[in-house]
């Protein structure tokens, strides 16, 4: 398995090269925990006060031991490597579009708080069966069915109502029937 950008701008920092190919995750540990142990019997003190300087000298009595000599050359082009791959921005997604449906539903959650037919205005007091009211009604009236006046569902009703326009009924002929009609004179 591959190392992720951080796993690799945080041994850039520690000063481990794990870019390299051929690097593989057993080895990094190995080294990683080598330094520690190092760290704790070089400065047990700064271990305890402060793990971060405790594995900063680790480190150091590391390099100074010829434990990272095979690393030294790299530690500059692996720094480098490191601050390209913090510096990348994350790619743009586009937003995603809100459906008719969805701007319908909060139209309608907003003329219920309005109201007082959950509560106070400014409050609704049971919000998932609001919320469920109001998507019944949005999903009546996008299949075109009726729905009351009257209530709270007329409070809906009214608020979401030109999100789903009424639908005219299509009429149908039989056939294409044409009559002629003579008259004599």
């Amino acid at each position: 398995m591959a190392f992720s950008n951080l796993e690799k701008a945080m041994a850039a920092v520690i000063g481990l090269d794990i870019a390299r190919p051929g690097t593989s995750r057993a080895a990094a540990k190995r080294a990683v925990a080598m330094l520690g142990r190092t760290a704790v019997t070089a400065a047990p003190v700064a271990a305890r006060i402060n793990p971060y300087a405790a594995v900063g000298l680790g480190g150091l009595a590391a390099y100074e031991a010829g434990l990272l000599d095979p690393f030294a050359p790299q530690f500059e082009q692996a720094v480098r490597a490191a601050d390209e791959v913090v510096v990348k921005a994350p790619e743009r997604r586009r937003k995603k579009r809100k459906t008719t449906f969805n701007k319908a539903v909060s139209e309608g959650m907003k003329a219920v708080k309005k109201s007082t037919s959950y509560g106070k205005k400014g409050t609704i007091n049971n919000a998932k069966k609001a919320f469920g009211a109001v998507n019944k009604v949005a999903s009546k009236l996008n299949q075109g069915k009726k729905v009351s006046t009257k209530g709270p569902t007329g409070v809906i009703k009214r608020a979401i109502g030109k999100f789903f326009p009424k639908k005219k009924p299509v009429r149908r002929t039989q056939g294409k029937t044409t009559y002629t009609i003579k008259v004599n004179r």
